[in-house]
């Protein structure tokens, strides 16, 4: 399977990502050339790892009948000081809350698993960047 990206010129140093019909601008600080337009590119890639692996967690969870109120991926990416600057430490932080989660070793065992399953065989950003990057997780439970 092929994907195809194309990324235009807005000026300065913006530019306009096309995917799949979705529009998605990048652009970079003032300090670099640019005008704050849009995100820049690098915490994007932060992006699609919590999009991705939130994809997996979520839908081996439905399977699990494991059920939250909500659920939030906090990703902190520690660059390189010399160029290519680059995610040489990703941490990710999986937030769930549902009834009575906390202290419910069960329900985290679900959620566990289901990370695990996701970082080692489903989520490709995550293979894409395990081999420049040294990623650890966390799992935080709270109650709604």
């Amino acid at each position: 399977m092929n994907e195809i990206v194309e990324t235009t010129w807005m000026g300065h140093m913006a530019f306009e990502a096309k995917i799949d019909g979705y529009s998605i601008k990048m652009d970079t600080t003032p300090d670099h050339g640019g005008t704050n337009f849009g995100p820049r590119p690098k915490p994007m890639v932060l992006s699609s790892l919590a999009g991705c692996t939130g994809m997996d967690v979520v839908s081996i969870l439905k399977k699990k009948r494991v059920e939250f109120t909500s659920f939030r991926i906090k990703i902190n990416g520690e660059m390189t000081e010399t160029h290519p600057k680059y995610y040489n430490k990703i941490h990710i932080t999986y937030e769930f809350t549902g009834n009575n989660f906390e202290g419910d070793n069960e329900i985290y065992a679900k959620i566990k698993r289901a990370v695990e399953l996701s970082s080692e065989n489903y989520c490709g950003v995550n293979a894409m960047l395990k081999n420049s990057s040294e990623i650890s997780w966390e799992i935080l439970l709270k109650n709604s």
